[in-house]
């Protein structure tokens, strides 16, 4: 061992996951884990090399906006480092990640792909590269508007090149939906729709937008004519070029130097006539662009879930490489606890992703009680998740010392990573109003998740699942107290935070069950019950830590057998 503790450099972050190929089989067809497989072991051996290679390059030579060509012609162009050049092409083009959902044949697969099997790819790639997964999931989206909402001469134009994997043929997407006047509040946007024949010109300006040169843009915007709030906005879809080659009527006025995803290329775009054409009804816009928030929204839990993931493997290696005091770090009780503490909400959090991809798969199939299902699981895996990265980011920078501050180190960088992830697609306080108000109070979503969960207790341990069904009766109970009554908002985040827990602990017991009964392993069935006593019962301040045997079962990296899980569990 050196004096200073390893990296990752070299690992397969597929190989080193074991949880992630037992969630797999769980969620998947056999089939179709067994095609991919191989793909996500080549994905985790780049992502914890070459990947993880460009991701630091691209990171550190941030792009660049020329106003003008090299003959002086107003011709705007993003330069970017080779290394984000080569990233993109692993996502896009070897992977094909932004078009699992909607094209046949990506990997050889015959189908398209569930969200579950998507996300797997989308968790690999970006515990690599945080920054370029906004283009991925935006591409997704706008392919999913353009699918639904478009007309058919749109599909035709447009669709084969948002999901094309030959770079040389790629449209990428972009979102452009943030203004000065209306972040969250969307319907105070002031963008303007002006009718003009057959399309509409933009006039005004959008304050973040992320992907700023992509070729093909989805936006809202108020028509002419259109009354207030969000109920007047528009959807429309806004092509970089316009049919002659010539650039369309919009410039990047300058990009944004930001904390994080500092690789990718986020601007101020000002409208001066751009043409547009609307995407379905333009008194629909702001619904029809929800869809896309929804999924954006669950794309960002799993990214936030591979933040944490990657945060872990350094922890764990510094933990496994390091000697102090005589010992090695995994050896020292109270670095055991600080692990645990990273891996307990990395844990939750995938497993909340797999639910909520599965209720996801489920709705698209045409289930209407998934889909009541996803109105509350998305917002409440995202504002939760996204919060526990950003703690857990940095329990893992410190858990390397004063060396984990120095940008050399993968560490400095997921944590600025980390903060975009509870502000991108709404702040806290606004998920978890939409969780509470609206999902809950709006559209009684939590008899829904009430429902499944106790559908999944049916399958735990019983003396285990009467414990965690008296905890979902009285979580579910909060939300409604907190819903139902507008003095009770500041409650909301709170009530949020609960119904994650709740149901993470919940779905952890669950997954440990069907786990053990497929491979002999139960240690999920632990996580559940950590779940429990540190985020579900109140923490006496003279009270001792959890016994022992709990935590040197979980960290010990081998199969937990049922019988010494329903031991430790009690």
């Amino acid at each position: 061992m050196t004096a200073i503790a390893p990296d990752t450099t070299g690992m397969n972050f597929y190989r080193a996951d074991p949880s992630l190929a037992d969630l797999l089989r769980l969620y998947l067809p056999a089939d179709l884990f067994a095609h991919i497989d191989p793909h996500l072991d080549r994905l985790g051996a780049l992502a914890g090399g070459r990947l993880d290679e460009c991701a630091r390059l691209a990171d550190r030579h941030t792009p660049v906006l020329h106003h003008r060509d090299r003959f002086g012609r107003d011709v705007q162009h993003i330069e970017y480092h080779p290394a984000y050049r080569e990233l993109e092409a692993a996502a896009f083009g070897q992977f094909g990640i932004h078009a699992m959902s909607h094209r046949k044949g990506i990997l050889g697969w015959q189908g398209t792909y569930p969200s579950a099997a998507k996300h797997a790819f989308t968790y690999l790639f970006n515990q690599a590269e945080f920054g370029l997964g906004c283009p991925i999931n935006v591409t997704d989206g706008a392919a999913m508007l353009l699918s639904r909402f478009g007309t058919d001469e749109l599909k035709a134009k447009y669709l084969d090149g948002l999901t094309q994997t030959d770079m040389a043929r790629l449209t990428q997407g972009a979102q452009f939906m943030t203004e000065k006047e209306g972040g969250s509040d969307v319907g105070a946007l002031t963008t303007r729709a002006v009718p003009d024949g057959e399309h509409f010109r933009l006039y005004g300006e959008k304050w973040f937008c992320s992907n700023a040169d992509a070729p093909v843009v989805t936006l809202l915007a108020r028509p002419d004519g259109a009354g207030p709030g969000t109920r007047g906005v528009g959807l429309f879809l806004m092509p970089r070029f316009l049919d002659d080659g010539s650039p369309n009527h919009y410039r990047i006025v300058r990009l944004k130097d930001k904390l994080g995803t500092r690789s990718m290329a986020s601007g101020e775009i000002r409208f001066e006539g751009a043409i547009a054409y609307p995407l379905g009804r333009l008194d629909r816009g702001f619904v029809q662009m929800a869809e896309m928030v929804n999924w954006s929204r669950l794309s960002n839990g799993v990214k936030s879930t591979a933040l944490m993931r990657r945060a872990l493997h350094d922890a764990e290696t510094v933990a496994h490489g390091r000697v102090v005091f005589g010992k090695r770090i995994i050896d020292l009780p109270l670095a055991r606890r600080q692990l645990l503490k990273i891996m307990l909400p990395m844990e939750q959090a995938l497993s909340l992703c797999f639910a909520t991809t599965s209720a996801l798969d489920r709705a698209e199939a045409g289930s209407q009680d998934a889909a009541t299902l996803l109105r509350i699981l998305t917002p409440v895996l995202k504002f939760r998740a996204t919060r526990d990265a950003r703690k857990v980011c940095g329990d893992a920078l410190e858990f390397r010392g004063g060396i984990g501050y120095v940008e050399e180190f993968v560490t400095p960088r997921l944590l600025r990573d980390a903060h975009l992830g509870s502000i991108w697609e709404g702040t806290g306080n606004i998920v978890a109003l939409d969780a509470l108000t609206r999902a809950v109070g709006r559209h009684g979503a939590e008899a829904a998740l009430l429902a499944e969960l106790h559908a999944k207790l049916d399958d735990v341990p019983t003396a285990w699942a009467d414990r965690l069904r008296g905890l979902v009766d009285r979580a579910i109970g909060f939300a409604r107290q907190v819903a139902g009554d507008a003095a009770h908002e500041g409650d909301a985040r709170k009530a949020t935070s609960t119904l994650y827990h709740v149901a993470s602990a919940v779905t952890l017991a669950w997954e440990g069950t069907h786990i053990h009964a497929a491979c002999g392993d139960a240690r999920r069935l632990l996580l559940s019950r950590m779940v429990v006593d540190q985020r579900l019962t109140p923490a006496d301040p003279f009270g001792l830590g959890a016994e022992p045997g709990l935590a040197d079962a979980v960290l010990a990296g081998r199969a937990v057998p049922i019988d010494e899980a329903t031991r430790l569990l009690m």
